[in-house]
């Protein structure tokens, strides 16, 4: 009998959004809550597991962590690709890691959450509604607004089309983004200084890496308008956040909308929580059912396979 342990399901929703009975007699068990960055706490919680199901860089396995769960033999992660897994260590230990298929639009539809959340000030009227209040938001057009769009990629150019659809100039900036790439989305090349000067909106749809890490910073919030917002639902590096709060705290910018951060879960006494010109959600941007039911679904066939000795989407293969 395998004992599988699914892993950070926040919301409780793994084991209803697949048929986990398609793997005979295995004995699940679910771990709804995070559990942390303590190596030996997290080989204590997850001793005597053979197969782990873990959600896309939520808990993470280093080599040091690796060697510390001996009886690990097959490790899925939700996602091709999961920078919280070393693969090479996995390999060399015995651990088969396999992934899932994701869906492509996500991000992009919660940063235009984010957005409207903005400039519409919608947490502040919702909250005044429920407090008996009336009209105590005032919010702003988009309609001539400038988007600026930063990493031009399959989530930066859907993000980008939204744009164009209401009424925006959009302007994009990567390093490496090419003035035909822009032409193929329908939008203008800027350099980066221009677009964080003029842009009233900027969303971030940029790769994590060593040179995307920290590309918004001090310098950047200080070349923004007043007036203008910034969005991250990329990976919370990306943005410098001292510098982000800072931006935030002495109003040089009008607001953020982020869902990703440096230290997740956020901690609860994280000073982005007392930013009331900041909307925050807890890294949700891929968070759907249409999702958890194809990844989750997939992570069945992967232990299935795997448990009949033909491992599926093998991200480490030798």
């Amino acid at each position: 009998m395998p004992r599988i342990a699914i892993l950070d399901d926040y919301q409780n929703k793994a084991l209803e959004a697949a048929d986990w009975n398609a793997i005979p007699d295995a004995d699940i068990t679910v771990f709804n809550d995070f559990l942390g960055h303590d190596e030996d706490r997290i080989a204590d919680a997850l001793a005597g597991f053979e197969v782990l199901v873990a959600m896309r860089e939520r808990t993470r396995f280093p080599a040091s962590q690796l060697a510390k769960l001996p009886d690990l033999k097959l490790l899925v992660t939700t996602g091709m690709r999961n920078l919280a897994i070393d693969m090479a260590a996995a390999r060399g230990q015995g651990v088969d890691v396999s992934g899932t298929e994701m869906l492509g639009y996500p991000a992009f539809e919660h940063a235009w959450a984010l957005i409207l959340a903005l400039v519409k000030e919608i947490p502040k009227e919702d909250r005044a509604m429920k407090d008996g209040g009336w009209q105590e938001g005032f919010g702003v057009g988009l309609n001539g607004k400038t988007l600026g769009v930063v990493g031009l990629g399959k989530l930066g150019a859907q993000a980008a089309r939204v744009g164009l659809a209401f009424g925006m100039d959009v302007v994009a900036w990567s390093q490496n983004l090419t003035d035909e790439r822009c032409a193929e989305v329908g939008v203008r090349r800027v350099d980066k200084e221009t677009l964080f000067a003029t842009a009233d909106v900027i969303t971030v749809h940029m790769v994590l890496s060593e040179r995307s890490t920290g590309l918004v910073g001090a310098d950047e919030f200080a070349r923004m308008k007043p007036t203008a917002f910034l969005v991250n639902t990329s990976r919370g590096p990306i943005v410098d956040e001292a510098a982000l709060i800072a931006a935030l705290q002495d109003r040089r910018i009008a607001g953020a909308g982020i869902d990703v951060y440096d230290v997740e879960p956020l901690p609860i006494d994280h000073p982005l929580r007392e930013c009331d010109n900041a909307v925050l959600t807890g890294h949700t941007g891929y968070v759907i059912a249409e999702l958890y039911e194809k990844v989750y679904a997939q992570a069945v066939e992967d232990v299935a396979g795997w448990l009949a000795g033909k491992p599926a989407r093998l991200l480490n293969g030798e």
